[in-house]
């Protein structure tokens, strides 16, 4: 007998998050061996007179293949798989593994051919601005270890986090993308952190389980050379395989001028990827009540309550401030008082002090009006 909580994510993803039309040519990715959710998926678009479509992968078999890859190869690769994203209305993509690290050992120099030559145009330019998408973790014994819990818990948690009312949450958005969309000075403050940039006329989107699952920030980005002074996050973050820890930004006129973590010439190189690599294309604010602590894994990390996470590389085309880049690198902060404290503002008025929303009309997206 199916798990009802599954069944319940499938209806969800298919008729809340990518709102499956009939006719619609829906892409199920699945990276991993959760087919009972696949098999619900096929269901549930089907069952919306949507064509589902289906392709299946591991992280260790593309380990091997870009490990093993041309520059060449990867761009076929990328011409073939974009011409079947072209064809597509629908989006779903289910990533799990059993672990973080697979592409550590993948030459850097492959992991930028692969950003730059395959993400970038099939689903930077293609697939996230020309289908309707979303994205999702599933669990697995790796993520209950990284999380700290044991499976069942960490199933628990999962479904709390991923079934929440997301239309709910939608509503309760609404006050804080009006503000983000009015402001224009934003000051961020916190151990490590002194930073201000400007957003006006950017413009902001809310993020209610549309396109991530879980979901839960309201994100813009700043104008483009408007970023000043410094900002420490205090999060760990994979990327291209390998965890970076303890990462500090510091700008002048928009861009990176230095950049330090636990392995400074690594993180130099990743940002030295193209020009745009050095400067922000998102600033978000997070805050689902059931995520409250990281676990390398930015789909979760990035909707931490009481969290913000600040990007270089791309920018949305929802809110473009013209930034263009093969990265896309959503860097966490955290604010909570166990993580340190920390302060934002908006043209001088305090908004959020210790990761909660300190104005009346952004209190409804404090946790406990959001469970």
């Amino acid at each position: 007998m199916r798990d009802p909580r599954l069944v319940r994510l499938a209806e969800n993803l298919a008729g809340y998050s990518i709102e499956v039309q009939p006719g619609d040519n829906v892409l199920i990715e699945m990276s991993g061996s959760e087919h009972e959710l696949l098999k619900c998926l096929i269901e549930q678009v089907a069952a919306r007179d949507g064509r589902p479509f289906v392709e299946t992968s591991e992280r260790s078999v593309l380990r091997s293949q870009l490990i093993h890859a041309s520059r060449e190869q990867i761009e076929l690769w990328a011409e073939l798989d974009l011409q079947r994203m072209k064809r597509m209305q629908g989006y779903i993509a289910i990533r799990s593994g059993g672990n973080v690290n697979e592409l550590a050992d993948v030459p850097p120099e492959k992991m930028q051919w692969y950003d730059q030559l395959y993400r970038k145009p099939v689903h930077l330019e293609q697939r996230v601005k020309h289908t309707k998408w979303v994205v999702l973790r599933y669990p697995n014994d790796s993520m209950a270890q990284l999380a700290g819990k044991s499976t069942e818990a960490f199933e628990d948690f999962y479904f709390d986090v991923c079934n929440l009312d997301y239309a709910k949450m939608d509503a309760a958005m609404d006050p804080l993308r009006d503000l983000m969309a009015a402001t224009d000075q934003v000051r961020i403050v916190a151990p490590g952190t002194d930073l201000s940039f400007s957003i006006q006329g950017i413009g902001a989107k809310k993020c209610s389980g549309h396109r991530n699952i879980p979901d839960g920030e309201v994100f813009t980005a700043p104008v483009r050379d408007s970023v000043e002074g410094r900002i420490t996050y205090n999060t760990p973050s994979v990327y291209g395989g390998f965890t970076y820890e303890e990462v500090s930004f510091t700008f002048s006129q928009g861009k990176i001028v230095e950049a330090t973590c636990n392995d400074s010439k690594r993180i130099n190189e990743l940002l030295s990827s193209d020009e745009g690599a050095r400067y922000i294309g998102e600033f978000s604010l997070g805050f689902n009540p059931y995520i409250l602590h990281p676990m390398k894994d930015t789909l979760f990390d990035e909707k931490i309550a009481g969290s913000l996470h600040f990007t270089p590389g791309q920018a949305y085309e929802e809110t473009d401030n013209g930034n263009r880049s093969s990265v896309h690198w959503d860097l966490v902060q955290i604010q909570r008082p166990e993580y340190g404290g920390g302060e934002v503002y908006f043209d001088g008025v305090l908004i959020r002090k210790d990761g909660r929303f300190v104005t009346p009309e952004l209190e409804g997206l404090n946790p406990e009006h959001l469970k």
